[in-house]
């Protein structure tokens, strides 16, 4: 397994490379084609870490997991429900989920696991999509609650989760995850608030990146949330969420005031 990070240096430079927990051993070219190594390190305490990519677009799965599925009494999906977060509501490990001006309701976490694509891809079969997946990274899927149904006519999906930094991802891409057999733990301020399987998937991974390619193009970058399971919840300002996954690490961002 490898685990590649982007950073920015105290100097503001910007980079990637092989995270190995002291340093990172710095890369160039592009990360999801052919990447070279630059010959050199960045010490941990020089730099800060970065979203591991900047996606053009989330995909974020709705009643992926058996066990949510049961409790909301749904019938398992024969296809993906999903909804789009836009690339500008992403942020990386560390930084600070604003709560939108005006709103002064509830916000909500979801721990998943997210699928980076590796590759453009469009009608890809089943047997290749394994080969488009470039590695997986930890994600917190946060909602403006009560923006969802603000409107009975029509559910708010996109507007209550594409606002700016409610994309958080990191702290890394694990590449060959050995995912079914880790697990998603979500803590608020240390409180354990979600320990779920991963292996209780209703669609995995590769089968997702199939099934969504042929509703639309995924370009390199772009991440699949995998969808949730249970023990989502709110949040409450000044509040830090951590999500950890098996292989890629811990995703740390604090709910704070809008600027």
């Amino acid at each position: 397994m490898v685990q590649w990070a982007r950073f920015r240096s105290n100097d503001g430079r910007g980079g990637f490379g092989i995270f190995e927990e002291t340093q990172i051993v710095e890369y160039e070219g592009d990360l999801f084609d052919s990447p070279r190594p630059a010959g050199r390190t960045i010490p941990m305490n020089a730099c800060t870490l970065r979203s591991p990519c900047a996606p053009s677009k989330m995909v974020a799965l709705w009643n992926n997991f058996h066990a949510l599925a049961a409790k909301l009494a749904k019938q398992a999906p024969a296809h993906p429900l999903f909804l789009l977060k836009p690339g500008t509501s992403v942020i990386g490990p560390g930084d600070p989920i604003r709560r939108p001006a005006g709103y002064k309701g509830k916000i909500a976490f979801e721990g998943e696991l997210g699928i980076v694509i590796g590759r453009r891809c469009k009608d890809v079969p089943a047997y290749e999509a394994e080969s488009c997946i470039f590695g997986y990274t930890c994600v917190n899927d946060v909602t403006a609650a009560e923006v969802l149904n603000e409107n009975p006519d029509f559910a708010q999906w996109c507007r209550s989760k594409g606002y700016d930094t409610f994309g958080c991802l990191g702290p890394v891409i694990a590449t060959d995850l050995d995912w079914p057999s880790a697990r998603v733990v979500t803590k608020v301020d240390g409180t354990e608030r979600q320990n779920y399987p991963l292996s209780d998937m209703i669609i995995p991974p590769a089968e997702l990146v199939s099934l969504v390619s042929h509703d639309m193009t995924l370009l390199a970058g772009d991440v699949i949330a995998c969808g949730t399971s249970l023990g989502v919840g709110s949040i409450k300002d000044g509040a830090t969420v951590e999500i950890e996954i098996d292989g890629i690490g811990a995703l740390t961002n604090m709910l704070a005031p809008p600027r």
